[in-house]
């Protein structure tokens, strides 16, 4: 889930830090800059893991900062393809769920990547999953009994399965304009995102396999 990056900057260092040791002084700026950045192809940025290289201070004239090259790894969240994490419901609609892990909430499970069969109830605003029909139609789904349905409810711990991520790098623009009627700015899309999966196994609220598990225990 999470990885180390390798990462190459010029930081300045106010004059007003300059009684703190330099090593901590950069790793405070360096955290102001990155934490909760998202970089193209490399992730969510976390914290600061340590710094591999810094050079010696420079001062540039007019500002009176010193300027330091610094190399250091940085702490990234970045699930890999196929791994396994636990997350939590967000929300739900009609196009499926939405996910959080806490500090990152643009995860997200399709309708695709939901087990089958399963609908979406718009009195509960979830979905569920009902393993014991063979019925795939939307309608039959929804007039099943409620006690077969195994509801994904908002705030329900979940396993879920990578399956894979997007960066967007969105540059923000004018609202576009049609014979001078100012049209609606279109919805900016996250900078990264993470499309995950509950189709299989094991896969879906850890309560599912926790009852599964008991049943097991009962029958041995």
């Amino acid at each position: 889930m999470f990885v180390l990056s390798i990462i190459k900057d010029t930081i300045p260092i106010h004059p007003s830090r300059f009684g703190v040791p330099p090593e901590q002084a950069l790793i405070n700026e360096l955290n102001k800059k990155y934490a909760n950045r998202v970089l193209h192809d490399v992730g969510l940025c976390v914290c600061v893991f340590d710094i591999a290289e810094a050079g010696e201070g420079k001062v540039r004239y007019g500002d009176g900062f010193l300027w330091y090259t610094v190399v250091f790894r940085m702490t990234v969240f970045r699930p890999f393809a196929s791994e396994v994490i636990i997350a939590k419901v967000k929300s739900s609609d009609e196009n499926g769920i939405q996910l959080s892990v806490g500090f990152f909430d643009d995860m997200f499970i399709p309708l695709i990547y939901l087990p089958q069969p399963s609908a979406f109830d718009p009195n509960e605003r979830a979905h569920f999953w009902l393993p014991s029909s063979e019925e795939t139609s939307t309608h039959a789904l929804l007039d099943s009994p409620l006690s077969d349905r195994m509801y994904i409810d908002q705030g329900e711990i979940v396993r879920v399965r990578v399956e894979k991520d997007e960066f967007y790098d969105d540059e923000p623009g004018p609202p576009k304009a049609t014979e001078g009627v100012q049209v609606k700015r279109e919805a900016r899309r996250p900078p990264y995102s993470i499309t995950c999966s509950i189709a299989e196994q094991g896969l879906g609220p850890l309560a599912w396999w926790k009852a599964a598990e008991v049943e097991t225990m009962d029958e041995g």
